[in-house]
């Protein structure tokens, strides 16, 4: 972007750790899904699970034949004797895709050699990750007294990155880009998947917690609690903005849906959010031994992700780049007034929320690799379920915004005068406005910050622009989450766009973001 303003903050999407079982509705018992609970009700899981019953009939019992190695692939009798003279006697004795797991180290490999060499990996990669993340940021939550997300978790105060020795803001700022890049003083450089290869989709742990079946055995999620959206999220809906949070407190799912949205949706919104609510195979979450779940797994929902409509700081990799190495890291966007939006996706410029939807099992679900989802398990909705689902998160609003107007100004009768000050900058000096315009504060477009400029890194290219209307509900920022506050997006577009920023102004732009 050459002029993004100071709050392309790319959204970086994103919990408050609320209560297990407020989170699925205290007086329910049938979707109560405390951690480690005995009474989990998750129909997800419950639909997957085998009930053990004791072995009375005689056809239940193994036998030797059962038990034997004639189903071993390598005693197979050949269809031939005249293989003996042909190749490798007629055998596939390398990599098989559809039988072998993606990135297996030999051919015929087992799951469990795969899950028990992860298993074994798990601590190192993690702790790797822990110590890059503490060499540049300071993790220490700081929280703010006052300012709170929607229901009522309190905002985490940065700047939170580490700055190299000697170093302050006002003299990082006053460097040219080629200065801070031969210096290696860029204090926000790209932030990395914990195990880049093989990526994937990773859940917080207050999630997990709730929804084991979303666990890894080969690596965990890496930031802090406090850096990351409210679980649960809030949900408002613009066909009844009277209501204001919709939620409840509930984590929405398949168990609770109909329960809560049976009297606020139409049927056809209502079986969109039941799609949207279904899990379908996904790279690391499906029935083969090509996967990163202990057990086989139905998959996960679009609703995993983007929880409650919104978002709690899941990521994975962006599909759209090759090879491997090449890709980042993606946090999930929320879908708070897609409504409103005409382009989806980071990179792929989708126009139109039904085709996000469509394209989502191609990508989001699969890296973009239909040979994937077609070992995997290939998901091919029609387009009458697609417009369901795309219907339903066309329901999906901001939150409310009581200081702005019509017209996303802030009304002077409300506002204080940090706040107004922080409006005039982002206007102005700040350059915000450029690329997030308000009512929506976005301008379906892409730009290229062009950060090689700063750091020894490719760069990123063109991303869209993210809406900002709500933006105190979605830490951390920018596309990979490297931005964990406010305070930070603002350092970050301050060193980028070359403002000068004053610390008084620096700080009169958060208060102002917090209330859009």
């Amino acid at each position: 972007m050459k002029r993004v303003n100071i709050l392309i903050l790319g959204l970086g999407l994103a919990g408050l750790g609320v209560g297990m079982n407020s989170a699925t509705g205290q007086n329910n018992s049938e979707t109560r899904q405390g951690s480690g609970s005995t009474q989990a009700r998750d129909a997800v899981i419950n639909a997957q699970t085998v009930r053990e019953t004791p072995i009375t009939r005689p056809e239940q019992k193994k036998s030797e034949h059962d038990r034997s190695n004639i189903f071993t692939a390598s005693n197979a009798a050949p269809s031939s004797p005249a293989f003996d003279n042909q190749p490798d006697k007629g055998k596939i004795l390398g990599f098989d895709f559809y039988r072998d797991p993606l990135n297996a180290k030999k051919p015929t490999q087992t799951f469990e050699e795969s899950m028990k060499a992860d298993v074994a990996d798990r601590a190192r990669v993690m702790k790797t990750q822990q110590e890059l993340l503490l060499r540049r940021y300071d993790l220490t939550p700081r929280l703010d007294r006052e300012a709170k997300m929607s229901r009522g978790k309190p905002l985490a105060v940065g700047p939170t990155a580490r700055l190299v020795a000697g170093m302050s803001w006002q003299k990082l700022a006053s460097m040219s880009p080629s200065e801070i890049r031969s210096q290696n003083a860029f204090p926000y450089p790209a932030l990395p998947h914990p195990k880049q290869t093989p990526g994937g989709q990773v859940f917080p742990q207050v999630q997990v917690n709730m929804f084991p079946r979303l666990e890894r055995f080969d690596i965990e999620f890496d930031l802090p609690e406090a850096f990351l959206p409210e679980f649960p999220p809030a949900i408002f809906l613009q066909n009844r903005p009277e209501l204001g949070d919709v939620s409840r407190g509930e984590v929405v799912s398949i168990n609770n849906y109909y329960r809560l949205f049976k009297d606020l949706l139409t049927p056809v919104q209502l079986d969109g959010l039941r799609m949207l609510l279904t899990p379908f195979p996904q790279e690391e979450f499906n029935p083969t031994d090509d996967r990163k779940s202990a057990q086989p797994s139905l998959g996960v929902t679009c609703f995993d992700c983007h929880v409650n409509g919104h978002t709690t700081g899941q990521f994975h990799l962006s599909p759209d780049i090759r090879p491997q190495e090449r890709r980042f890291r993606l946090d999930t966007v929320s879908l708070r007034g897609l409504f409103n939006q005409q382009i989806h996706g980071s990179k792929r410029s989708l126009r139109s929320v039904e085709d996000f939807t469509e394209f989502e099992f191609r990508t989001a679900y699969f890296n973009g690799d239909a040979i994937h989802s077609m070992k995997k398990g290939l998901t091919i909705f029609d387009r009458i379920h697609v417009s369901h689902m795309a219907q339903l998160q066309n329901m999906l609003d901001f939150p409310p915004a009581p200081k702005l107007d019509s017209q996303g100004r802030l009304d002077p009768s409300k506002a204080n005068e940090k706040e107004l000050r922080g409006e005039k900058l982002f206007y102005g000096k700040g350059q915000c406005a450029s690329c997030h315009k308000p009512p929506a504060f976005l301008d379906h477009q892409m730009h290229d910050l062009k950060l090689e400029r700063f750091v020894n890194e490719p760069g990123d290219g063109p991303m869209k622009t993210f809406t900002l209307r709500g933006i105190k509900d979605s830490p951390p920022y920018l596309h990979d989450g490297r931005l964990l506050t406010l305070e930070d997006t603002v350092e970050f577009f301050n060193l980028v766009l070359q403002l000068k920023l004053t610390d008084e102004e620096k700080s009169d732009l958060v208060a102002y973001m917090r209330q859009l």
